[in-house]
C-alpha cells in the first residue's frame, strides 16, 4: 500500500503500523512536503520503500527485530546503543540494525529513498540454524554496514528492490503460498550470506552431515501425498529433520537431483496421467496443473513437453 503524506502525526502512524514506535523529528521545516511510504510483505518479513522528502531525525528504541536501510538516493547517518555513528549512501552500503539498543537516525536526508527491510528475529535465526545444522545463540550481531557496491551484497540490493517493488504494489506474486514463501527464504538467506557476523566463517566452510535414507523417505512420502502443497526447501528440510543444505545434498546422493527438481517430476508425472483419463469437455489442463502445484502455466507447459514431447493440451485432447 502506497501513503503520500504531509503530516509528521500521520506518517508516524503509517511506520508505527508496518515497522515500529518511532519519535520523527522534521529538522529544517520547509513550506510544503509530502512523504511518500509505499509497505507490504507479511508478519515475518516487512518491506517499505520510503522517502520523506524533507530532512528528519528519528528514534526509534529497540527494535525487536533485525532491520536493513538500503539507500537507493541520497544518504542517511545512524547508530544503534553505544556504537560508533556511522553514514551509508546509496549504491555503496546499507545500514544493519540488531534486535536490540536504541537506535537513532541521526539524519535521514530529504533526498534520500530507502528500501527498509525488517525481519522477525525468530526468522532470521531458525534460517540460519537450518544452514548450519546446529543450534545457534542469538542474537547473531550482524555487521552494522553491508557492502553493496558489489558482490553479494550488490546480489541481495537488487534482489530486495524486486521484491520490495511487488509486496508493495497490487496483485503481487509475493501474496501466492507458493511464491511468497520461496521468496522470503532467498530474501533471509541472502542477508545471512552478505553481511559479517560470527557465523559466516563455519557458514561458508561447513559440510553438513548427510540426512539418513530413511529421513530423505519421509520426504518422499510427503511430497507424494501432498503434491499440490506449496513446499519450500525449508519445509522439505524440517520433514527431514536436517537443514536445508543437507537436504540438497543428501538428495543429490541418494535421488540424483534436488529435492525441488524431484518435486516437479512428481508433480508432472501426476498430470500426465490425469490429462490422460479427463474429459476435454469437462476438465481444462490449467485446472489439472493448478491442482498438483504448479502456478506459472508457461513454464509448466515447457517441462511438460520437455519430458513428454507434447503439449499438456495434446495430452488431454488425445
Amino acid at each position: 500500500m502506497t501513503h503520500h503524506l504531509t503530516d509528521v502525526e500521520a506518517a508516524r502512524e503509517v511506520l508505527r503500523e508496518a515497522f515500529y514506535t518511532m519519535d520523527v523529528e522534521v529538522l529544517r521545516p520547509p513550506s510544503t512536503w509530502t512523504a511518500r511510504f509505499a509497505v507490504g510483505g507479511c508478519r515475518t518479513v516487512t518491506l517499505g520503500d520510503l522517502e520523506f522528502g524533507v530532512d528528519v531525525r528519528v528514534r526509534a528504541g529497540e527494535l525487536g527485530a533485525y532491520h536493513v536501510n538500503l539507500p537507493l538516493t541520497g544518504a542517511m547517518a545512524f547508530h544503534q546503543g553505544r556504537d560508533e555513528p556511522h553514514r551509508v549512501r546509496a549504491g555503496r552500503a546499507a545500514g544493519v540494525f540488531q534486535p536490540a539498543g536504541d537506535t537513532v537516525v541521526d539524519s535521514w536526508d530529504g533526498d534520500c529513498r530507502i528500501l527498509a527491510v525488517k525481519i522477525g528475529r525468530t526468522e532470521l535465526e531458525t534460517q540460519l540454524e537450518r544452514m548450519l545444522d546446529r543450534p545457534v545463540r542469538g542474537p547473531i550481531d550482524l555487521g552494522a554496514e553491508l557492502d553493496i557496491s558489489g558482490g553479494a551484497g550488490a546480489s541481495w540490493s537488487r534482489l530486495v528492490q524486486v521484491i520490495t517493488a511487488d509486496v508493495s504494489g497490487p496483485d503481487g506474486l509475493t501474496a501466492h503460498p507458493v511464491i511468497g514463501a520461496r521468496m522470503k527464504e532467498a530474501l533471509v538467506t541472502g542477508l545471512l550470506l552478505a553481511t559479517d557476523h560470527r557465523y559466516r566463517g563455519p557458514l561458508e566452510r561447513q559440510s553438513p552431515a548427510l540426512a539418513a535414507p530413511g529421513a530423505i523417505r519421509r520426504v518422499v512420502e510427503a511430497m507424494r501425498a501432498q503434491p499440490g502443497r506449496p513446499f519450500t526447501v525449508a519445509d522439505l528440510a524440517d520433514i527431514a529433520g536436517v537443514g536445508s543444505r543437507a537436504l540438497q545434498q543428501s538428495f543429490a546422493r541418494y535421488v540424483g537431483m534436488p529435492p525441488m527438481t524431484y518435486l516437479r517430476q512428481v508433480r508432472l508425472s501426476l498430470v500426465h496421467d490425469s490429462l490422460r483419463v479427463a474429459d476435454p469437455g469437462a476438465t481444462t489442463v490449467a485446472q489439472v496443473a493448478y491442482r498438483y502445484g504448479f502456478t506459472h502455466l508457461g513454464r509448466f507447459a515447457a517441462a511438460y513437453r520437455e519430458r513428454y514431447s507434447v503439449a499438456p493440451s495434446e495430452t488431454l485432447r488425445d
